[in-house]
């Protein structure tokens, strides 16, 4: 059983406070599912923009969205930007007819025009897919394994998840990418994500990809920054300050979700990971990943000095610094680093995240606990 209750009270909130909320995050994750909860579709007020109908019945914009009130969704909005100015002239409207609820499979940064033309009337509510805290803690390994795309969750085996996640790498390729206006070969793409996924938890080194894909660092800069706007990468910032240590300060690098990781990497099965060079740096990127949605921090880092002191996630929160390290261990001990990060970063409360199910103490202000229970899902 999956539960997304949480993701539809966050929608139903920010409804009621803005006019326009936009539901972001990658194709597949569930969005759609998620906005028919509050407008069936067959509604008149419901657009699909990637059906042909939908978009026909949209060729006069204007006209059609003014007689309309209620709440309208539109769905993969990105394929029409030019949506958003008109949207912010029937937000502005008084009395107010429609709320609108507009669906994305692409970042603000991608979708920057409409960042500008919505600036105080847009909510953004970030979908991620289906998080551990939706399917229990007794669901964790399943859930390492095929990641969060509801369809490679509940596949009836390992061999038809894994299908269905190499086949979204295709598409996303060879249909997603170019309808989002992105001219970059879906050869070199999928040569640079699956040279990610093999960099899967390392710093970022444009020098050392660039030159093996044979271009230059500004191109694979592009790329990086392509496949963290369609939510495919997570660049995980670095923090420093002055502490009077050289400290690292380009980023850590993530496949978001572990699913396609594993798909990225060939691997089918729980035991195809546990034999595989990279089953720690996976564990720790869906680690991370899990703690990031159940916190929701204001702001997140890594911390990593040349010395070889260096923090998982350092993240702000109400004001607090609170440290989590990712730790694919049966019993994780409080380790050097843990104390310098301790000392040097001025931690509230440093928490070791494992794998297991028994939570303890290390040292004052250093509790080991088990994933499951850090994002409440027990």
């Amino acid at each position: 059983m999956i539960r997304r209750e949480s993701d539809i009270e966050r929608v139903r909130v920010a409804l009621k406070r803005s006019r326009v909320v936009a539901i972001l995050g990658p194709r597949q994750c569930g969005k759609t599912t998620i906005a028919r909860q509050f407008v069936p579709p067959d509604s008149p007020n419901y657009f699909d923009l990637e059906d042909p109908q939908s978009r026909s019945r949209l060729a006069d914009a204007g006209l059609v969205l003014r007689r309309l009130s209620g709440l309208i969704v539109i769905d993969e909005v990105q394929h029409h930007p030019e949506l958003f100015p008109l949207l912010r002239v029937l937000a502005d409207r008084k009395p107010l007819r429609a709320r609108f609820l507009i669906l994305g499979s692409a970042s603000p940064d991608l979708l920057r025009q409409s960042s500008e033309s919505l600036a105080g009337r847009i909510e953004m509510v970030p979908l991620e897919g289906i998080r551990l805290d939706d399917v229990g803690g007794k669901s964790q390994l399943r859930h390492w394994v095929r990641g969060g795309f509801p369809l490679s969750y509940v596949a009836r085996n390992d061999e038809s998840s894994f299908s269905w996640r190499k086949q979204f790498v295709g598409t996303f390729l060879e249909r997603d990418v170019p309808q989002l206006g992105i001219r970059v070969p879906a050869d070199a793409l999928r040569r640079f994500w699956n040279m990610i996924a093999h960099l899967h938890g390392q710093i970022w080194k444009a020098a050392d990809l660039a030159r093996s894909m044979a271009v230059s660092e500004p191109a694979v800069r592009r790329y990086l920054d392509l496949l963290s706007g369609v939510f495919m990468v997570r660049q995980l910032q670095p923090w420093h300050e002055n502490l009077g240590k050289r400290q690292v300060k380009s980023p850590k690098v993530y496949i978001r979700d572990s699913g396609l990781l594993h798909a990225l990497l060939g691997l089918k099965t729980l035991r195809d990971l546990e034999n595989h060079p990279k089953v720690g740096a996976s564990w720790e990127g869906y680690a991370v990943e899990e703690v990031l949605k159940a916190v929701q921090p204001d702001d997140a880092y890594f911390w990593a000095t040349h010395q070889g002191a260096e923090l998982d996630l350092l993240l702000f929160k109400n004001g607090r610094r609170i440290g989590v390290e990712c730790k694919r261990a049966d019993a994780p001990c409080l380790t050097p680093s843990m104390r310098i990060a301790m000392a040097d970063l001025k931690l509230h409360r440093l928490h070791v995240v494992y794998p297991g199910d028994q939570r303890y103490p290390l040292a004052k202000g250093v509790d080991v606990v088990p994933l499951a229970e850090f994002v409440g899902a027990v």
